[in-house]
Parts: C-alpha cells; sequence; structure tokens
C-alpha cells in the first residue's frame, strides 16, 4: 500500500478584524467548531472560490 502526503505551503499574512469579527472567529474556536482562527478562515475563503467557480459557470 503506498501513502502519499501533501504539503500545503503555507503563508503568513497579518489582518486586521473589527471587533464583531474577531469575537465570532474566537467563539466559533471555543465552541471547538474550528480548532484555530487560521483553521476557520482558510474554510471560508475555500467556500468562497467554491462559490465563485460555480457562479462562473453559471454565467457562461
Amino acid at each position: 500500500m503506498q501513502f502519499y502526503i501533501k504539503f500545503l505551503i503555507m503563508s503568513r499574512q497579518s489582518i486586521s478584524l473589527t471587533e464583531p469579527n474577531d469575537d465570532w472567529l474566537k467563539n466559533q474556536v471555543e465552541s471547538k467548531e474550528y480548532s484555530s482562527k487560521s483553521e476557520l478562515i482558510n474554510d471560508l475563503i475555500r467556500q468562497a472560490r467554491n462559490q465563485q467557480v460555480q457562479v462562473n459557470w453559471i454565467q457562461a
């Protein structure tokens, strides 16, 4: 059996959040929905990218 390991190169970014958005992110992590704010932000970006692919397909 062969195993494949996928390496992701992570880029560090610094972003500023409004207090309500930061509070929401903290609550998501505290509720164990996500293990970190970074994981949550990456998931939100993936969802937005997938939506954009669908919108582009519909528009085509």
